[in-house]
């Protein structure tokens, strides 16, 4: 996968479980933990924002591309 989550160490690092933070977010235990495990194909900016506000992060504390281009997924 091209874009790598980081919200595990994140959520560490705020003292915030993931439940708490599906709780404020709006979003289900099962979707956060899609996107946690890297296997998420989209995510909204609404998603993403509200994310980063309930975390006091910014998107790339989140989010990384690790350089390599995702064949699988080429069909902008």
């Amino acid at each position: 996968m091209a874009i790598v989550t980081h919200l595990d160490e994140i959520l560490r690092q705020r003292g915030m479980t993931a439940k708490e933070l599906c709780q404020k977010v709006g979003i289900t235990e099962a979707n956060l933990s899609i996107l946690r495990s890297g296997k998420a194909k989209g995510i909204r900016f609404h998603t993403i924002n509200r994310i980063c506000y309930y975390l006091q992060c910014d998107v790339g504390d989140i989010l990384k591309f690790d350089g390599n281009l995702d064949e699988e997924d080429c069909d902008v």
